[in-house]
């Protein structure tokens, strides 16, 4: 799954939005004991949003903050902390798949009411599918779907290819929208959907740059209403703004990395102040841009990657726990990944040799010419390695990263990106090298497809949301994939993943660092049901599909 990243530096004083949360403007403030909590306060500290309340768009408001998940709804509702465990019927009551993966016959729910108060059908569902279908910016998971088919409440989808690999990614990734509203819509690709209208137990209430307001529904919802009655979700400048805020309980719900959490967040109210972070099956590390030159040449990424130091990483970047280092040379995460791991790499971890990396670099043609590595056409070696401004862990890994490569003759930069900026040139391949995560599933086949699948190979320029953000081009890897999805048994299953981490390990198309995890820091004092590790029903991350999930379980402390 696809792990939003809301990271920041931690800054010595607090900034103008963390100040005014501090002021506190929050209707649970000042309730007595007597009275219970009705407003949840959600942050993010992604900095200022435009408005843009798309489902579809990973860079719009609704998908960075994760308001769109309690607006619009899945088919079904998967859960990534037990990937293995059976989806839960959601707008749908049965999903029943073909022996061969090629296609699902889905059993749309009655009695479901937009939030306009008309009926949502299996046309609505039908619409949906057939818009991600014919729209390739809309389609972030990029499903292969081919047809979509409708018969009284059933909706049946047919793939290009068997789908073993990508249930989750049919039915839990998709929001569905109501036909009678989007197909008035000339460009879902870039419509903001000012007035959104979807099946959940949400609605808009307000917008600002700040805080998006969301109010529950009065009434036509399918299940039961969450005691949540409105929730607020502010999008603080940075880390400092957003940890502040968590610190002093004007932020209840967040997922966001906090050096030392145990000092500056738990510690501030130990009854209620908690951090969960469950590991999944995903990694995060260095993508590199494989169309430019000289990163277009193996033997210079191969030697990046052995001068990158993850230790250093995990304990100075990632505070120790946030994303759990990757020892495997094939990039895969311990013990989530132990099982799948090929025999020739059972074992072989990666290790920092500098030495080795310099008589890679020298047997390849390139020269150290006293601090500077040149290329064999004579050229320095220079590249530009970019995040987000407020995403601190991943600014620290850049600059211990910078470091790194500096003792092998490159000369890299750090650059302080936008967050929305950031996201559309990667996705658009207008990057030299930058740390991001990968996608997840229950098992390794979406973190190689991430990063290697020829299938979203695009042109530099042209938008791959789905993945391959650095454009390695290995038919070969993109062959494998296409295999192992289409694999009926386990045999053919490991000789697939083989192939692909050999093709990982050799090529080197992204350098591994850390495992992902869908985690948060939340606080008990207002609302209780929250998942931990007693009751792990679900992600605790706001911006994950199955957040409305989270709410719905939400009570009053005390009550």
């Amino acid at each position: 799954m696809r792990v939003r990243r809301t990271l920041a530096l931690a800054l010595a004083s607090v900034t103008a939005i963390g100040l005014l949360a501090a002021c506190g403007d929050s209707p649970n403030a000042n309730k007595n004991k007597a009275q219970t909590a009705t407003v949840l306060n959600v942050g993010m500290p992604n900095g200022p949003q435009t408005e843009n309340h798309n489902p579809f768009l990973t860079t719009s408001a609704a998908r960075s903050l994760g308001y769109a998940y309690q607006i619009y709804e899945p088919l079904m509702m998967w859960n990534p902390v037990k990937p293995a465990d059976p989806m839960k019927p959601w707008l749908a009551t049965n999903a029943e798949w073909a022996p061969d993966y090629t296609s699902v016959k889905v059993t749309i729910r009655d009695g479901v009411k937009w939030s306009d108060d008309k009926p949502l059908t299996a046309e609505d569902v039908a619409y949906t599918y057939n818009l991600v279908k014919d729209n390739d910016a809309l389609n972030d998971q990029g499903t292969p779907y081919k047809e979509v088919s409708v018969s009284g409440n059933v909706v049946t989808l047919t793939f290009d290819s068997p789908q073993f690999v990508n249930q989750p990614k049919v039915l839990f990734r998709v929001p569905i929208v109501p036909k009678h509203i989007w197909e008035k819509i000339s460009d879902p690709k870039t419509d903001i959907n000012k007035n959104p209208v979807g099946s959940g137990p949400y609605t808009l209430k307000s917008f600002t740059p700040q805080t998006t307001t969301l109010s529950v529904r009065t009434g036509g919802y399918w299940q039961d209403l969450p005691q949540v009655k409105e929730l607020r979700y502010t999008s603080y400048t940075d880390n400092n703004a957003q940890t502040t805020a968590l610190a002093n309980g004007e932020s209840e719900w967040s997922f966001v990395f906090i050096p030392n959490y145990k000092t500056v967040f738990v510690d501030k109210d130990p009854a209620s102040h908690k951090v969960w972070a469950p590991a999944v099956l995903g990694i995060h590390g260095l993508y590199i841009n494989t169309t430019k030159k000289p990163f277009d040449n193996v033997a210079l990424r191969k030697a990046m990657n052995m001068v990158v130091n993850r230790e250093d990483i995990f304990v100075q970047a990632e505070a120790g726990y946030f994303h759990p280092q990757v020892k495997s040379v094939t990039g895969l995460p311990s013990p989530a990944g132990d099982s799948f791991i090929a025999e020739e790499f059972k074992g072989k971890e990666h290790a920092v040799d500098v030495e080795g990396a310099k008589k890679l670099l020298t047997d390849a043609g390139f020269k150290l010419d006293g601090t500077t590595l040149k290329d064999p056409t004579g050229k320095p070696v220079k590249l530009t390695l970019t995040d987000p401004a407020g995403w601190s862990d991943y600014q620290t890994s850049l600059e211990i990263v910078k470091d790194n490569l500096s003792k092998i003759g490159i000369a890299a930069t750090v650059d302080k990106a936008n967050q929305d900026a950031w996201f559309k040139n990667v996705e658009a391949g207008n990057f030299d090298a930058t740390f991001r995560w990968t996608e997840g599933g229950a098992t390794p086949y979406d973190i190689y497809r991430t990063v290697m699948d020829g299938a979203q190979l695009k042109p530099i320029g042209t938008a791959s949301p789905a993945g391959n953000f650095g454009r390695f081009n290995n038919p070969e890897a993109t062959a494998a994939l296409r295999a192992y999805a289409a694999a009926t048994s386990d045999a053919d299953r490991t000789t697939a993943m083989a192939t692909l981490q050999r093709i990982f390990v050799d090529q080197m198309p992204m350098i591994p660092v850390g495992a992902d995890q869908v985690g948060g820091a939340y606080s008990t004092k207002n609302w209780v049901g929250w998942p931990d590790d007693a009751n792990p029903y679900g992600a605790m991350q706001p911006t994950q599909p199955n957040a409305v999930d989270v709410v719905l379980h939400l009570k009053p402390a005390g009550s």
